[in-house]
């Protein structure tokens, strides 16, 4: 499991590019036949992907959480971002079609990925953080979590918000996850860009047009810098960074955080004419 160390905003002036991808973008979200996984020391959260390919893919308990299986103080969100799958807890097996949402509370012991029968493709999308209590396993399907309505036409931010872990929806300790997905025709993700100082945020990129590419702005508002991000890749959002968006073709994305509390719009917003 890679390691990614914690980052204060006096490092942004001084970041090239290469340095800006290594502390914040994870490229490699999804390895075929690997459930592939990066911890972050922004609020300890373990995101990554597990591609099943034809094969069963058990959680591995990695030795650098010091747990003797992984869920043993840690909770997890799953989003199947591929064709349709299955996620066994336990014994109990969840069919998880595109899009769907999965939660698994502490102390589910074992977790195995698969395509379902039948299926290829599976792609799931894996976000944990450290929990302190137990709530049940969810399954949410597209469409059936808290959606929201949000942004205008005209300012190119139309967007459908699919809320599936929150504070009135999935109950969970620390995490709130769900998906967005921009309308034709709109490119911005988030209108206006934001910090929430209580919480890490990650964003994974995906339904990228191999040919179009996203511009994720980050840093300090009088600090901004950008990086460029493609197809199923994912994003490290410190709790003082603002996060933002815009592609060249519209997309959809996993936004998920961990950290002080579950408020979704506990955020201080930061007018597109203050950033620099």
């Amino acid at each position: 499991m890679e390691q990614r160390y914690a980052t204060n905003p006096a490092q942004i002036p001084g970041m090239t590019t290469e340095d800006l991808r290594e502390a914040y973008l994870i490229p490699a979200v999804f390895v075929p036949g690997e459930v592939s996984l990066t911890y972050t020391h922004h609020d300890r959260i373990v995101l990554g992907g597990a591609v099943p390919a034809g094969n069963e893919l058990p959680l591995p308990a990695v030795p650098e959480i010091r747990s003797e299986y992984f869920l043993e103080h840690r909770e997890l969100g799953v989003i199947n971002v591929g064709g349709t799958g299955t996620v066994t807890a336990d014994g109990q097996t969840h069919t998880l079609v595109n899009g769907a949402c999965l939660y698994l509370g502490r102390g589910v012991r074992d977790v195995v990925f698969a395509d379902a029968a039948g299926e290829t493709g599976a792609q799931f999308y894996l976000f944990s953080a450290p929990a302190h209590t137990t709530y049940p396993t969810r399954l949410v399907n597209p469409g059936e979590g808290t959606v929201r309505e949000l942004g205008d036409q005209l300012t190119s931010n139309r967007r459908t918000l699919n809320q599936y872990i929150h504070e009135n929806g999935i109950r969970s300790c620390q995490i709130v996850m769900g998906v967005t997905t921009l309308h034709p025709g709109s490119m911005w993700n988030t209108m206006p860009a934001h910090t929430h100082d209580r919480r890490t945020e990650c964003y994974l990129y995906f339904d990228v047009p191999d040919d179009a590419r996203v511009v994720h702005l980050l840093g300090e508002r009088d600090q901004t810098r950008h990086l460029i991000v493609a197809d199923r890749q994912a994003i490290i959002s410190p709790s003082w960074s603002l996060h933002s968006g815009v592609g060249t073709a519209a997309y959809s994305f996993v936004w998920a955080m961990a950290g002080e509390n579950q408020a979704f719009d506990d955020m201080d917003a930061a007018a597109i004419t203050d950033l620099k």
